[in-house]
């Protein structure tokens, strides 16, 4: 019998234990930030943070908004949780509206703040449904950004992977070969996409493998 969510929860109810409580230390989770605009965001975030931060996750990541629009919050954020808490802070980071200079140089400060984890992502255009043009004299993809970072420092470098495919992948294997790429660069690992069932990751991992990518594929979750 397959053991669903369902049952662990009316299983954890009954025994009056955590749910999962059973497979501590198989499972590793991490948990994705958005940089606050308000002292009241803020605050809500530290709550948050500081809540969730004896479950140990693996690590947790700050976004990075459209055209850089949170550069300096996002930095803040980071940066103040690397060093005010136990917890590994990992930076998004993005190719677009920006020269590979000032790329570079925000990768430096995180270095410099103790930061060695960079969510490397293409990124999407500030204007919505705008199509990717790449900055002149900026890095062209994702692929170009993690080698670009890699030429810094020995940076985590974790990239994007697409189950249910990229809107803008003419078809599986072109997104395949562009994971591909980005892994060869010198990615650590992938972080999906939501996806809506669990055969499309388990569909996309056994793709990935036959497409010769090794690295971990780690299933992003809304």
């Amino acid at each position: 019998m397959t053991n669903t969510i369902l049952t662990r929860a009316e299983a954890a109810l009954a025994h009056e234990e955590p749910l999962f409580a059973d497979v501590g230390g198989d499972i590793a989770v991490s948990f994705e930030f958005f940089p606050p605009k308000t002292e009241k965001m803020d605050t809500q975030l530290w709550d948050a943070i500081r809540t969730l931060e004896p479950l140990d996750p693996r690590f947790v990541s700050v976004t990075y908004g459209a055209g850089g629009s949170t550069r300096e919050r996002t930095h803040a954020t980071v940066a103040r949780i690397q060093r005010e808490t136990t917890l590994a802070a990992a930076a998004h980071l993005t190719c677009v509206e920006a020269t590979r200079e000032e790329i570079d140089q925000v990768a430096q400060e995180y270095w410099a703040a103790g930061v060695r984890h960079i969510v490397a992502l293409r990124g999407d255009p500030p204007a919505e449904g705008a199509r990717f043009v790449s900055h002149p004299g900026g890095y062209e993809n994702a692929a170009d950004l993690v080698a670009g970072l890699k030429k810094l420092h020995p940076f985590e470098i974790s990239v994007a992977a697409y189950p249910e495919c990229h809107p803008e992948s003419t078809d599986k294997a072109a997104d395949l070969d562009n994971l591909k790429r980005k892994i060869d660069a010198g990615a650590t690992r992938a972080i999906t996409q939501f996806f809506f069932s669990p055969e499309a990751y388990f569909r996309f991992r056994d793709d990935a493998a036959a497409a010769g990518i090794t690295a971990e594929i780690l299933p992003g979750i809304l």
